[in-house]
């Protein structure tokens, strides 16, 4: 019986997100844009969602930003997380390969190509941070097949829907569960590997800093390079112009182990260190496309806080 329930209300749910898309996706551009605005105006105003944990993330990073500033960023941001919602509902019906140059714009796309068009394998790393649904939506677009890594959705029938938007061009998932073996094929056969990179890793992740903050990521991202020999390219894909479905793609770093005369490639340290540095170059470009909301910065043991402190102080004289 609560088996019943329980999928009587996963089902509920997902009729009702689908009904919700169905609006979306017969609005125009700039109607969905307002709509945007003004629920994002509601979620840091009279409903406040997550709002002390975007609240303390902004303080982390901005601890001189006013209560002004840090309340219009906490609101662009909603707007931005709104709008990505809407771009992904739009996505199938209009973005294709006749009219891509009408909405895309790539920076570095010299660099990217030799990778992804070159025999070796792949590890593309990116950010809670612009539109990433799309930036892997644009990369299946343009013809290449990637795997990605991805947590499998409580609610079953939502799980599969998502799945059937990010494999429509070619993107393979593998749960997060158990992926090890699979990805470790994927490299050596030479594919291409595509994955979220700030993720909070626990207490016994790799410590380095992001965006000036201590944050905990997970080691097996730079072992998929060190232990492949895979170049790992650090990208984004974010919104420009100040308006929806028109974005950048880009490359802000590649690290490769064959060519690496700056060592970032020695260690998982060095490693870490580096795409975290690449990510933060990107969220730079546009401080309100980050979700600010995303728990990922967490208390570091206190040995942890010790040794940090001492590197920071050490790379400050």
């Amino acid at each position: 019986m609560q088996a019943w329930k329980r999928q009587a209300t996963d089902a509920a749910a997902y009729l009702l997100v689908r009904l919700l898309v169905s609006v979306v996706q017969v609005l125009p551009a700039d109607m969905g844009d307002r709509m945007c605005r003004v629920l994002a105006w509601l979620l840091t105003g009279p409903i406040k969602i997550r709002y002390r944990v975007t609240r303390e993330n902004i303080r982390r990073v901005f601890p001189d930003a006013t209560e002004e500033e840090a309340a219009a960023l906490m609101r662009s941001m909603w707007h931005s997380l709104l709008l990505m919602g809407c771009e992904i509902a739009w996505a199938q019906r209009r973005l294709h390969l006749c009219n891509w140059p009408r909405h895309i714009r790539f920076r570095q796309n010299r660099a990217m190509l030799r990778i992804l068009l070159g025999r070796r394998p792949t590890v593309t790393v990116t950010g809670h941070f612009g539109n990433f649904e799309i930036g892997g939506y644009l990369i299946g677009l343009m013809g290449f097949q990637t795997t990605s890594i991805a947590r499998r959705l409580d609610n079953q029938f939502i799980d599969a829907w998502v799945k059937r938007f990010r494999s429509a061009k070619g993107q393979h998932l593998v749960d997060k569960e158990g992926s090890a073996p699979e990805v470790e094929r994927l490299l050596r056969s030479g594919g291409a590997l595509s994955l979220l990179a700030d993720q909070h890793a626990g207490d016994k992740g790799c410590w380095v800093n992001f965006l000036g903050t201590p944050a905990s990521c997970h080691k097996a991202l730079a072992l998929f390079t060190l232990s492949s020999g895979a170049p790992m390219l650090a990208a984004y894909t974010r919104r420009i112009d100040g308006q929806p479905m028109r974005f950048e793609s880009g490359c802000v770093g590649v690290a490769d182990p064959a060519d690496d005369p700056g060592k970032v490639c020695a260690s998982v340290q060095t490693l870490t260190r580096w795409y975290n540095a690449r990510l933060a170059e990107a969220i730079d470009m546009s401080v309100e496309q980050y979700w600010w909301l995303h728990r990922r910065w967490r208390q570091p043991p206190p040995k942890i806080a010790k040794r940090l402190q001492k590197a920071a102080m050490t790379q400050a004289a």
